[in-house]
């Protein structure tokens, strides 16, 4: 059996979804595939050229966990420090358990309104921000019962760039949740392929091709960022055609 190009033109935006905000949306194929590298470094580079941008992570779970690696803060103050916000308005809602977000809520005996969610997500981008909102591990992980964080995707309207790893097993991962995307009517400008190695294998560069071909879609590299420094970031993002996918 062939492999088909997934096609480039999603179907129309379901009803009820709200007027797109002006930002990104940040996914990623899985926990850990660099989502918050990423989304860090899109808002040292857009606030050190002046554009004003914050940051939104929904719902922020394993804060109980040790940092990988050590020296990196947790999401919410790594996106803080790029931006100059403070990391309690950066996630609203913070849980100490490494599981998803639904577990994470009823297990501290609460539960995740996806109105609230939507509404905290407005409330950083009123000021007439650009707002970079992370997601919380890949698109179908689910929020609140029956709500996915791609259900708060396509209520913000916002275009979406995919962070994925740039070795083995990020084609079947990267094509499906570029699939799922555009299943739901996403726009999805990118795929960032993070850390991309300074001197790629042959294997990396053949993932980036081949991803690029089978889904129709810009692929760039993020390169490798040593610390979280808010100017090394901002170099690395500066690198990313950021402009042209607001």
């Amino acid at each position: 059996m062939s492999v088909k190009q997934l096609s480039p033109h999603p179907p129309p935006k379901p009803p009820g979804a709200s007027p797109a905000t002006r930002g990104l949306f940040v996914t990623g194929t899985d926990t850990g595939a660099g989502k918050s590298v990423v989304s860090a470094a899109l808002l040292a580079a857009m606030s050190a050229a002046g554009e004003p941008a914050r940051a939104h992570k929904p719902v922020l779970t394993g804060l109980d966990e040790p940092a990988e690696p050590s020296d990196w803060p947790p999401d919410h103050e790594l996106l803080a420090s790029a931006c100059g916000m403070r990391p309690e308005d950066v996630a609203p809602r913070r849980y100490g358990p490494a599981v998803s977000p639904h577990l994470a809520a009823e297990l501290a005996g609460e539960r995740i309104d996806p109105d609230g969610l939507l509404a905290a997500a407005h409330e950083q981008a009123a000021a007439g921000h650009t707002l970079v909102v992370e997601g919380v591990g890949g698109l179908l992980v689910p929020l609140a019962e029956s709500y996915a964080v791609r259900d708060l995707a396509v209520a913000l309207g916002l275009p979406v760039v995919i962070a994925a790893r740039p070795g083995l097993g990020t084609i079947n991962h990267t094509l499906l949740t570029l699939g799922a995307a555009r299943d739901a009517g996403l726009q999805v400008r990118a795929v960032v392929l993070t850390p991309w190695p300074a001197r790629a294998s042959t294997m990396e560069r053949s993932n980036r091709e081949t991803i690029a071909r089978l889904g129709d879609i810009e692929v760039h590299g993020l390169a490798d960022i040593a610390a979280p420094d808010r100017e090394e970031l901002a170099r690395a993002g500066a690198a990313l055609p950021w402009r042209s996918w607001l």
